[in-house]
């Protein structure tokens, strides 16, 4: 299949959705109310340095590559799916592919289980609401 026809089948009402609560949600995961805290103790960074970064460029960037993560699912998914498959779909994903690379990533850094299951579970969590809301659109 060629790339025109698979991005002619997207859904970018759905891919436009998913990648709003993809930005939301990490808002929400990082921020001080669920594991910001923790996350900042973990990879050894201030408030202070987070506000000093170029904002933009995170967030931005952020904005960019979930759009590109939706659209990936949304074509991964195709035409006709369900809110069901969406959600194993995102689940899969998340716990089988992007939480393994991060453990295997993880385990070479030495890096601290704490900071696997803040990272990964982010992932696991954003998958599988990003594929529900892809496929129940679909």
């Amino acid at each position: 299949m060629h790339l025109a026809q698979i991005l002619s089948e997207v859904n970018w009402l759905a891919v436009l959705a998913a990648t709003v609560v993809a930005f939301l949600l990490g808002g929400l995961w990082y921020s001080k109310a669920l594991f910001g805290n923790a996350w900042l103790q973990e990879v050894g960074l201030t408030e202070e340095a987070i506000k000093n970064s170029n904002m933009f460029k995170t967030f931005g960037g952020t904005i960019v590559l979930q759009l590109i993560a939706a659209v990936a699912m949304s074509a991964l998914l195709g035409m006709g799916s369900s809110w069901q498959a969406g959600l194993h779909t995102g689940l899969w994903i998340g716990l089988f592919w992007v939480a393994t690379a991060y453990g295997v990533t993880y385990l070479f850094e030495q890096r601290s289980l704490r900071l696997f299951l803040i990272n990964a579970g982010y992932y696991v969590v954003l998958y599988a609401l990003m594929g529900t809301i892809i496929g129940a659109w679909s």
